[in-house]
């Protein structure tokens, strides 16, 4: 949500910053409207007044046996009482109003963002690691024998629809030790706390994090209401939500292991084989809260995050700043980081890290009381993949491939496979 003093007071750079993104310049739309909303609000102030000099004549009037005047004066009070009624109506409609307008715009982005239309304006910033080069033609991941086995799409189809799996055996484990890898390292390493939280949340969380309402053809709505988290940045980050914390509490870093669900809406026909875009998943995500003074540093914190689990499963990546085009819709700055994956020849994203200013905050009234006192103030969001589980262990099978189907694990998951790191042609851990 935007600040609408911010945009009264530079209309111009709003609209610049909003073109940046693609969009339409609203400037001008919204300060029409608001500044009809404001006239209500101060002819309502200003009936209200007359109301209350009415009502104390009236009393006057009467105590003096002026018959005329108490009843010119009881029917001016009654008929300001009813325009300050109207007046207020009025006001409420068009604020709603003004508040649905700056709830579909999105977060205007950071000055050192790249401009770009697409994906294709996206910045590589640094590598890290060299693809290995393989003695024979590297496959996909369900094209491993030794995964294979453990991958079941018919019957995740039979039980669910396209664009789900049945994972068992040696690779539902080192699908679970990837995930319990990542959680220790960042609460053991990375001073993350980790959080337990629902799956299932109210609208208003979901309004909050900006996934409602444009996105929500995106995610999954239950007949009662609640909806399905497409990720765990929502519970994590309306953790804060409608309070107050006290700056000193500053940062709060949580992190969460769990389940993931996206309708992928707007991704028909893409990644259809295999299990890079599932409709349910799981992540484990970070979140921070801060204040406005540390979001920039903060940022650069949780990448370095992410990016250390890769480089500790020894995974070739490459980091890349996200162009004003390709950006999410509540972020300022987006960092993409993409995991070599050789079967596809190709970098694929595993881990986004976003700073979405005071953005969320706005939307979810999340502020913070300043240690040196004044008024409170909004907080600072930011989130980012600590990474996608199933996409980290695509790259771990692709990375780790053998001729004779096999699989070569990383060493640091040792202490979660009862040290066996070889994922045998025939699916079983050795």
């Amino acid at each position: 949500m935007h600040d609408i003093r911010a945009i009264r007071e530079n209309p111009d750079a709003f609209d610049a910053a909003l073109a940046r993104r693609g969009a339409a310049p609203v400037s001008a739309a919204i300060l029409a409207l608001d500044e009809t909303r404001r006239a209500r609000i101060q002819a309502a102030e200003a009936a209200q007044a007359e109301q209350n000099r009415a009502s104390k004549e009236v009393g006057a009037a009467k105590a003096r046996g002026d018959g005329a005047e108490f009843e010119r004066l009881r029917a001016l009070v009654a008929d300001k009482k009813a325009e300050v009624a109207a007046l207020q109506t009025e006001a409420r409609e068009l604020d709603a109003q003004l508040t649905e307008k700056l709830t579909w715009l999105p977060n205007l982005p950071a000055t050192d963002v790249p401009d770009g239309k697409d994906e294709a304006g996206n910045v590589e910033i640094r590598r890290w690691g060299t693809p290995r080069v393989f003695d024979f033609t590297p496959l996909e991941h369900f094209e491993i024998a030794g995964a294979r086995a453990g991958l079941d799409f018919e019957t995740a189809a039979r039980l669910a629809g396209a664009r789900f799996v049945l994972m068992s055996g040696a690779l539902a484990r080192i699908h679970r030790a990837l995930a319990q890898f990542m959680l220790d390292t960042h609460i053991g390493e990375n001073g993350l706390t980790e959080v337990n939280g629902p799956v299932l949340v109210r609208p208003e969380m979901m309004f909050g994090t900006g996934q409602l309402p444009k996105f929500g053809e995106d995610s999954y709505e239950t007949t009662n209401g609640w909806w399905l988290i497409p990720t765990s940045e929502v519970t994590l980050t309306n953790i804060v939500n409608d309070t107050i914390v006290e700056e000193r509490e500053l940062p709060r870093r949580y992190c969460a292991h769990s389940l993931c669900f996206r309708s992928e809406a707007g991704s028909a026909g893409k990644d259809t084989r295999g299990m890079l875009r599932q409709h349910q998943f799981e992540k484990v995500e970070m979140v921070s809260i801060t204040g406005p003074g540390a979001s920039e540093d903060e940022q650069q914190r949780m990448l370095r995050c992410a990016e250390g689990i890769l480089e500790r499963l020894a995974i070739p990546y490459r980091t890349v700043v996200l162009c004003t085009g390709d950006m999410g819709f509540g972020a300022r700055r987006t960092f993409d980081i993409e995991a070599w994956l050789p079967g596809q020849n190709a970098w694929r994203e595993i881990s986004s890290v976003s700073t979405c200013g005071d953005f969320q905050a706005r939307r979810m009234n999340a502020r913070f009381r300043p240690e040196g006192g004044g008024k409170p103030e909004f907080v600072h969001t930011l989130n980012g993949s600590g990474l996608a589980v199933g996409r980290c262990l695509i790259a771990v099978l692709e990375n780790g491939q053998n001729g004779d189907g096999s699989v070569t694990l990383p060493e640091v998951l040792a202490p979660w496979l009862g040290g066996r790191l070889t994922l045998g042609a025939d699916g079983t851990l050795v």
